[in-house]
């Protein structure tokens, strides 16, 4: 082995020893969303400096859990995003790139500011959990269970520019749903908030399929009454939410 090809395998494993305090197992339920979180912070937090090569797509699959498939789509966002490159060849692999600070970041740091977005997400989850909750413990009556499948159904009906808005309105209704004005009040004051943090991110495709899997799984216990399965789907959908907003803005 070459003086400079030892001196690269020595960089290499100084960074991948750094990685370990970021790059974790995800969890099932969020695999995509918690796997790009976690290198959005690699590359955000510098681990990784510009110019710099990700470790290997074998070696982050099997440090986050997920499959080959799943990481080429998270690296692929974040190509699309200008964060990182693909080179092909003997010295290929994912390349970290310089962000220079456009205006665009400038825009996006005055937005969030003065939002305490660990306050926002919490707060959101303690809200929605719980109606999703109640909904399903106390049941819906017909003409409200036609209501929550009707907002469920806008949600696929809708192109992707408009999505944003059914997914709020199906949150919303559910929210409305749980028979207590307060808990709406609330949950439409951090909506608020929370929409203006994605609109500061971009519309994943992969993200809006699995929020609509999230989704159908929600309203189904909530139809069915299972009030734990309902609490538990709703904490799972908030966490996905939580991690991209957590990688693209923490």
């Amino acid at each position: 082995m070459s003086r400079d090809a030892g001196a690269e395998g020595l960089r290499e494993r100084s960074g991948a020893d750094r990685l370990t305090a970021v790059l974790r197992p995800v969890r099932a339920g969020n695999g995509f969303e918690e796997a790009l979180e976690q290198i959005l912070q690699v590359v955000r937090l510098g681990l990784v400096p510009a110019g710099g090569r990700l470790p290997a797509e074998r070696e982050l699959a099997e440090r986050l859990g997920i499959s080959r498939v799943t990481l080429r789509e998270v690296l692929r966002v974040l190509q699309d995003q200008g964060l990182v490159e693909a080179r092909r060849g003997r010295y290929g692999g994912t390349f970290v790139l310089s962000r220079p600070d456009a205006g665009g970041e400038d825009e996006l740091r005055r937005r969030i500011a003065e939002v305490d977005i660990e306050d926002v997400l919490r707060f959101r989850e303690v809200l929605e959990v719980g109606a999703a909750g109640l909904c399903a413990a106390h049941g819906l009556a017909e003409e409200r269970a036609a209501r929550l499948r009707r907002a469920l159904e806008r949600t696929y009906e809708v192109p992707p520019a408009e999505y944003r808005r059914a997914d709020t309105l199906l949150h919303l209704t559910l929210a409305e749903l749980c028979g207590s004005p307060s808990l709406t009040a609330r949950y439409a004051a951090v909506r608020a908030t929370v929409n203006d943090l994605l609109d500061c991110i971009p519309l994943l495709v992969r993200n809006l399929e699995h929020s609509q899997r999230q989704h159908t799984a929600l309203v189904e216990a909530v139809l069915d009454g299972d009030a734990d399965g309902a609490r538990e789907m709703m904490r799972e959908h908030c966490a996905g939410t939580a991690a991209l907003l957590r990688g693209f803005l923490a």
